[in-house]
């Protein structure tokens, strides 16, 4: 049977020692090197990677807005006759605290006017409602058919309805921000406030 002696262990003298902790210093130092290069260069990517997104968000825009320049400008005579949302034709937003809601009415795929609005082909079935981040306004625009855009590239824009108080700066700076996306699209805004337009 073995037996483990414990093993002897001479000291060190002064001068090992030292190069000892020397090297234990340069070792210590190498890994914390090696650890902090990897998150410097993270902390760098991911200031470039907000850049990237504004860079990425500028190109969404350009993009839809090359798409919504084939819609033909607004026809003011058509849509400052209208004065109640159920009879705006065009697509509409409903801002509200974290997202918008998109209205869209897709065109009525029978061209005959016999039986339009009617029991068998009502506006309603044709509305389609979107919810959607407000950062998504330019693709959701994008998607929406030539045809939905019967007045020209006009956009109805109005506050969320029974909201808190608390909400309403909120809801008024995100109509803001919507406003101003809509302007670089090159669509012209219709502000409905309060059960008429502005």
């Amino acid at each position: 049977m073995l037996v483990d002696k414990p093993m002897f262990v001479p000291p060190l003298s002064s001068s090992s020692a030292r190069s000892s902790s020397r090297s234990r210093l340069a070792l210590a130092s190498v890994a914390c090197l090696a650890i902090l290069t990897p998150l410097l260069l993270t902390g760098c990517n991911r200031a470039s990677a907000g850049t990237t997104t504004t860079a990425a968000t500028a190109q969404a825009i350009q993009a839809a807005r090359e798409q919504l320049d084939l819609i033909p400008p607004p026809s003011k005579s058509r849509y400052m006759a209208v004065h109640s949302l159920t009879d705006w034709e065009n697509p509409y937003l409903t801002v509200q605290q974290n997202m918008a809601t998109l209205h869209v009415t897709l065109a009525d795929a029978n061209p005959s006017d016999i039986g339009a609005g009617g029991l068998l082909r009502p506006a309603g079935a044709r509305r389609q409602d979107l919810t959607i981040r407000l950062s998504d306004l330019p693709a959701a625009l994008d998607a929406v058919p030539e045809t939905s855009w019967p007045y020209g590239r006009v956009i109805a824009v109005e506050e969320a309805h029974d909201m808190p108080p608390s909400d309403r700066p909120a809801v008024r700076r995100n109509i803001e921000a919507t406003i101003k996306t809509l302007g670089d699209l090159g669509v012209v805004v219709y502000e409905w406030s309060d059960g008429s337009f502005r």
